[in-house]
């Protein structure tokens, strides 16, 4: 019987490899999604191959001293409200990040709301890329990475470390 648990448990483990992410300019890009149940800041299950992912970067990358993640929304609804899930849901994969063993210090939760829409918003297709999640690095070596800020002119959500 310990035999067959151990093996369950290992065929569950998820296998991260250096190809599984890869660089544009600063950002992580991932074939894996973040996703959250709707129109909230709960994340899904799904998305733990994502963090796992991001995780392993961090890890492999220990010259990364911190990672923005930014959330951003199409523009449907409420724009503070859209602001404030986009916040949130920032906070919640890095509080995730960090509940796997990420230093909460590495990361930066910072939301935009519908501020940065990469398609556009009068399709549906549109909508669909401008609700995402991107993983920017912000500083190398306790150094600001490039002009920006390390919000990179978005809204902190909040405190990761608390």
């Amino acid at each position: 019987m310990k035999k067959f648990v151990l093996a369950v448990i290992l065929f569950c483990a998820v296998n991260v490899n250096a190809q599984d992410y890869k660089l544009e300019g600063n950002e992580v890009k991932i074939a894996k999604e973040i996703v959250f149940e709707t129109g909230t800041d709960k994340l899904k299950h799904e998305s733990t191959a994502a963090l796992e992912i991001i995780k392993q970067y961090l890890t492999d990358k220990s010259y990364i001293s911190t990672l923005r993640i930014e959330a951003h929304t199409d523009n449907t609804g409420n724009e503070a409200a859209n602001q404030t899930l986009t916040e949130k849901r920032a906070l919640a994969i890095c509080k995730k990040l960090v509940e796997m063993g990420v230093d909460c210090k590495r990361l930066i939760a910072v939301g935009f709301g519908g501020t940065k829409p990469v398609a556009d918003n009068g399709t549906a297709e549109g909508k669909a890329q401008n609700r995402r999640i991107n993983f920017i690095n912000a500083a190398l070596r306790g150094r600001l990475i490039g002009s920006m800020p390390a919000d990179g002119g978005g809204k902190v959500a909040g405190d990761v470390c608390q």
